[in-house]
């Protein structure tokens, strides 16, 4: 009988074979990453050279740097080799993973896919999706197959590309996209609700309104003699207020009519449409003894409507803001450009309507074209502040922009800029 190992006998067998193991591991790790081309084995005949051949080193350097599975399988579909990546991917260890057959790693309902691919695979590549199975679960993967030719003979060589991360960010995408679709669905239909509101609402509104301008009105011209001064002046107030009343309720209704409205664009000569806008202007103009200066406006695809209301609020604005103690210049004038810096077919317009009025601090540009923004006093200007959120919206669903510019005292510049031509689809 063996006499009993020592406590350190046993330390230093174990620190032995703790050597031999990580001696081991090392020489895997240069075999596997092709650091070593030959290895010399001690046998009972002496120590033995066994080389490894050029073409399967150079693969194994290949696979093993991959940062996707891969596995070399021969005619039965037996792993002959496989990466770090791969038996990372399927939870085991490496040299567990080897001579394995590989559909040992595909679920049931997923084998006739890869018995196709594996069919296929030697004639000719192949693709496919499936999942695979893991210490985890089943890993969804895309499995491309195609032949190596090595030294030890024909090998099918397949790759495995971890599709968790796209598969998932394909379900977040679609969830999104449904979520958008219903809050697109659900902004049309408030969209419409809201439209059908303004319109209903002021076109309401504009009854007994009617009734309070046309009681007062009466009021006034038959019993103003019977009133004492204070309700004269309460009278008037009533209708200014009515008046001032009138004119946003249609201009919340024009704003509204804008989203319901189809876009048909014709060719439409501006010259011609400004000339019909200064008719309307005509009294105004020659009480205000204004000057208005037009030079030649180029033709282009827009919705007529529209685009003369554009001018009519430009230009109203331009007669309204203007100094009381100068007569109004106004000055229309364009020019043509082709798309942004230049780099684009696309042809444009810029057309600038310029004015000598009382002007605005630019710091408030910004605020011009919102709803209800005024930057004069109502009692002084008359206006719903709508007017410019109008021209503004028209503007953008001709798909082009208005800029402003102004000084205070000296005047404003609205610059406003078009496509000559409306891209519709086909």
């Amino acid at each position: 009988m063996k006499p009993a190992k020592t406590y350190d006998q046993l330390v230093q067998e174990n620190e032995a074979l703790l050597i031999q193991l990580e001696e081991a591991t090392d020489t895997i790790h240069a075999i596997r990453t092709g650091q070593v081309d030959a290895l010399v084995v001690h046998g009972k005949d002496g120590h033995e050279l066994y080389s490894l051949k050029t073409a399967d080193q150079t693969y194994r350097v290949f696979i093993e740097t991959m940062n996707e599975g891969a596995v070399t399988l021969n005619e039965e579909g037996l792993i002959l080799y496989c990466n770090s990546k791969f038996a990372s991917m399927v939870g085991m260890p490496l040299s567990k993973v080897i001579a394995l057959p590989f559909d040992s790693f595909i679920p049931a309902d997923c084998k006739p896919l890869f018995t196709s691919l594996f069919s296929e695979g030697w004639t000719a590549d192949r693709k496919i999706e499936l999942s695979i199975l893991s210490d985890k679960g089943l890993v969804p993967c895309q499995l491309s197959a195609t032949t190596l030719e090595l030294d030890g003979g024909i090998s099918m060589s397949v790759i495995i590309t971890d599709l968790t991360l796209q598969k998932e960010t394909q379900k977040l995408l679609k969830t999104n996209n449904e979520r958008l679709e219903e809050m697109n669905t659900a902004l049309e239909i408030s969209n419409h609700d809201l439209q059908q509101f303004a319109s209903v609402a002021s076109h309401d509104l504009q009854e007994p309104l009617r009734k309070i301008q046309m009681f007062s009105e009466l009021l006034k011209d038959k019993h103003i003699d019977d009133l004492p001064a204070d309700s004269v002046r309460y009278l008037e107030k009533i209708i200014d207020s009515s008046n001032r009343m009138r004119t946003m309720i249609i201009d919340i209704l024009s704003y509204s009519r804008l989203s319901t409205h189809s876009d048909t664009f014709v060719l439409t000569d501006l010259n011609e449409l400004v000339t019909e806008v200064l008719k309307d202007f005509e009294l105004r103009i020659q009480e205000k003894k204004a000057r208005v200066m037009i030079a030649k406006l180029p033709t282009v695809e827009v919705n007529q409507g529209q685009i003369r209301q554009v001018f009519q609020n430009l230009i109203s604005n331009a007669l309204k803001f203007s100094k009381s103690s100068q007569p109004p210049v106004i000055e229309i004038k364009s020019s043509q450009f082709s798309g942004q810096d230049g780099h684009s077919d696309e042809q444009f317009c810029s057309i600038t309507i310029t004015d000598n009025g009382i002007g605005f601090d630019e710091q408030y540009v910004d605020k011009i074209f919102s709803l209800f923004q005024r930057l004069n006093t109502k009692d002084v200007y008359e206006g719903s502040g709508i007017g410019l959120a109008v021209t503004k919206r028209i503007i953008d669903k001709h798909n082009g922009q208005i800029k402003a510019h102004s000084r205070e005292g000296i005047g404003s510049t609205f610059i406003i800029s078009l496509p000559l031509r409306q891209n519709k689809p086909a």
